[in-house]
């Protein structure tokens, strides 16, 4: 059973930093996609950053620049390194997996997901 499980969330003045991190239990990090999506209150969930097998990433252009995806596959560790935080950047994050190598933006291509990370930054 694939459980994910994010950590590293919290309150951030603009300007500000934080990283988050996703565990992975039965789950392979080396050979899959994994991504992070943000979830605003009354928007859809939408892509943040992903990385394929080949450590290959996408950022959309919101945060391009700003955010930085990477993995520890001997920790089985995803990580989201988020600087230049804006108040816009508020959300739950999550981390989403797929069974596959290649990564696709859209949300209902990943087939598990963690609970989430609250992210709040304040002007």
């Amino acid at each position: 059973q694939v459980q994910l499980v994010e950590s590293g969330g919290g309150s951030v003045q603009a300007g500000g930093s934080l990283r988050l991190s996703c565990q992975a239990s039965g789950y392979t990090y080396s050979t899959n996609c994994m991504g992070w999506f943000l979830h605003a209150p009354g928007k859809e969930r939408e892509g943040v950053a992903n990385i394929n097998s080949a450590a290959n990433t996408w950022y959309p252009d919101s945060v391009k620049g700003r955010f930085t995806i990477t993995k520890d596959n001997a920790k089985n560790t995803l990580y989201l390194l988020m600087n230049s935080l804006k108040p816009e950047d508020t959300a739950m994050y999550y981390c989403a997996a797929r069974s596959v190598a290649y990564c696709h933006t859209e949300k209902s291509f990943y087939n598990y997901w963690g609970q989430g990370t609250q992210v709040t930054v304040s002007s």
